[in-house]
C-alpha cells in the first residue's frame, strides 16, 4: 500500500521522489493516506491561484516558525508566480504589512495570520474586513483550511525532527522547472 502511495505522491506533487514530509509517516500508511488527502485537499483543484495558496503556506509556516515549510513552500510559489521579493519577504517578515503585496490580498493575510496565532480569536468583524476587501466566502475557506492544515503539517514536521532548518528540505533546494509539471 504504501508504495502505491508513494506514486501517487509523486503524480500529485509532480516531483521525481517522495517529499521527506510524507515519508516521516510513511511506516502508517493509514496517517500517510490522512496526509496526503489534506495536500490534495489544498493544493489539488482550487478557487485561489496556486500561488496564492503557497504564499499561505509558506507566511503560515513562517508564523508556526517551521523553516523546512517555509522553503519548500517558497520554492513552489516560485514555480508559480510568486517573485523573488515575496519570497524573501515572507522568509524574514514578522507581520503581513512587512509582505509585498496589495491591499485586497493583505486582507486575507491578515487573517490567516490570526488564524495562525490564535484561530479562536477570529472574529465576525474579521470575516467582514476581509469580505469587504473583495473575498468570496469560498476563497476565504480555502485560505483559512490552507493555513490550518499547515498547523498541522507544520507540528507533524517539526514534532519529528525535519523542520529545523531550510538545509533539511529536498524541495527548496531544486532547480526551477516549468510549473506545468508541478502539481
Amino acid at each position: 500500500m504504501t508504495a502505491e502511495l508513494y506514486e501517487r505522491i509523486k503524480k500529485t506533487t509532480g516531483l521525481p521522489f517522495v517529499p521527506d514530509m510524507f515519508r516521516l509517516v510513511s511506516t502508517r500508511p493509514d496517517l500517510l493516506e490522512v496526509v496526503l488527502a489534506g495536500y490534495i485537499g489544498a493544493f489539488g483543484d482550487g478557487i485561489l491561484p496556486r500561488a496564492t495558496r503557497e504564499m499561505i503556506s509558506a507566511w503560515s509556516s513562517k508564523i508556526n516558525g517551521c523553516p523546512y515549510c517555509v522553503g519548500t513552500h517558497n520554492w513552489f510559489l516560485t514555480q508559480f508566480g510568486g517573485g523573488e521579493e515575496l519570497t524573501r519577504a515572507i522568509a524574514v517578515a514578522n507581520e503581513p504589512e512587512e509582505l509585498p503585496i496589495d491591499a485586497r490580498t493583505l486582507a486575507l493575510m491578515r487573517l490567516v495570520t490570526q488564524v495562525s496565532r490564535a484561530a479562536y480569536k477570529v472574529t465576525d468583524e474579521d470575516w467582514a474586513r476581509v469580505t469587504e476587501a473583495g473575498w468570496s466566502n469560498e476563497e476565504m475557506l480555502e485560505a483559512v483550511f490552507t493555513s490550518a492544515l499547515f498547523a498541522f503539517i507544520n507540528r507533524l514536521v517539526d514534532g519529528l525532527g525535519l523542520g529545523g532548518s531550510v538545509a533539511h528540505s529536498r524541495i527548496s533546494q531544486q532547480p526551477d522547472v516549468d510549473a506545468g509539471g508541478v502539481g
